[in-house]
């Protein structure tokens, strides 16, 4: 077993695989088998896909044939942003990139500063009647939970015929998701956000909500979703599920370790910038800053530190810039430019946060002397 040398505290980029994901993902691929073929190879590689499915459907307390696989969250964003290509959109402004870059002409609902939909504005907007509402149920840079329940309700009442799409990627393992009783259309997941594999994810559709395909050929996902199933990474998804499920509760636990990460920051440093702390929030995610050093400084500072954190949605990696998040939320500039995500995994560790909050410490010594001088 090597030695660890790093501090691993980027899970909202993606979170590590569990040991039960890698036994399933390993067993599955020690298998052959087209889950369209009629023979015993193939009959047991649809039990795996079938058995998957089940799973993610009791993560989400909805019927398993409402869930579709998908390559990830970014394709059941598309799928479904695609599905209403040419007609009236509104999303939340603190949107993935792949709901943003997907509906570049969509009305944008304001937030408020801790990062919630902004319920008033949103009942103003209705008014227009849209087609389609997409607001995610967890952002991943804050951590802040929005109101879909709410959201719903008003939507209902005020334009019963418009759809709604939730983007629940930041939100599975870490808080209970209950799809019916959401009551939104559509459902967006992925699977290495809580434990499982890249590359694959789900849609989850209620009842009578359509979508336009976005693959064609042949019949697979009951002729929604074409190409021949990635039988293991399904396997490792529906493992995920099912960890989900019974881990809920200890992840939660992170909070604690979370919140002393917060106190003794600000503690050192009082001008720190919690962003969405006056919300709810998930319990594993914190977004801070540290006031007038870029995010880009902290970062490389922190890496060779062995800290693994972000500034950020890995997503949109690269260059550090001002989070599109954090202007809905209408930070300063100046505060923005330095705000780093630190989000705790299910295997994070007192000791974890103990090297962090030292290594920022440090981090931040040098800075203030540096200023001093």
């Amino acid at each position: 077993m090597p030695l660890k040398t790093r501090t691993y505290l980027d899970a909202n980029a993606t979170m590590p695989l569990k040991p039960g994901v890698i036994s399933a993902i390993a067993a599955t691929l020690a298998e052959t088998g087209n889950a369209s073929s009629m023979h015993g190879d193939g009959r047991l590689a649809r039990k795996r896909v079938e058995d998957a499915r089940a799973a993610v459907a009791d993560l989400l307390s909805t019927n398993p044939a409402y869930v579709f696989f998908t390559g990830g969250a970014t394709e059941s964003n598309n799928t479904v942003i695609n599905s209403f290509r040419g007609k009236k959109i509104f999303i939340s402004a603190i949107e993935h990139p792949s709901v943003l870059e997907a509906a570049p002409d969509a009305q944008k609902i304001p937030v408020t500063a801790d990062g919630v939909i902004d319920m008033d504005k949103l009942e103003t907007m209705l008014a227009g009647q849209p087609d389609l509402i997409s607001v995610m149920l967890v952002n991943n840079e804050t951590g802040t939970i929005q109101p879909i329940a709410e959201i719903v309700r008003l939507v209902r009442k005020i334009s019963p015929q418009t759809r709604i799409h939730t983007d629940a990627v930041q939100a599975l393992g870490r808080i209970p998701v209950d799809f019916s009783a959401l009551q939104v259309d559509y459902l967006s997941l992925s699977a290495h956000k809580f434990g499982g594999p890249q590359g694959i994810g789900a849609l989850v559709l209620a009842p009578g909500a359509k979508i336009e395909k976005l693959l064609r050929g042949g019949g697979q996902e009951k002729r929604q979703r074409a190409g021949t199933e990635n039988i293991a990474a399904i396997a490792g998804l529906g493992e995920a599920a099912r960890l989900a499920v019974t881990d809920m509760e200890n992840f939660q636990s992170l909070a604690a370790l979370r919140d002393r990460l917060e106190a003794t920051l600000e503690k050192a440093e009082p001008r720190l910038r919690i962003f969405g702390a006056g919300a709810p929030r998930v319990s594993n995610t914190t977004q801070i800053a540290l006031p007038g050093i870029q995010a880009e400084t902290q970062l490389m500072a922190l890496d060779l530190a062995g800290m693994s954190v972000s500034s950020g949605s890995a997503c949109s990696s690269g260059s550090v810039k001002v989070s599109h998040v954090l202007e809905a939320m209408q930070v300063p500039e100046s505060e923005a430019l330095g705000a780093i995500r630190v989000s705790l995994a299910w295997n994070t560790t007192q000791n974890d946060i103990d090297l962090f909050t030292a290594a920022w410490l440090e981090m931040h010594g040098r800075i203030k002397a540096r200023i001093a001088a």
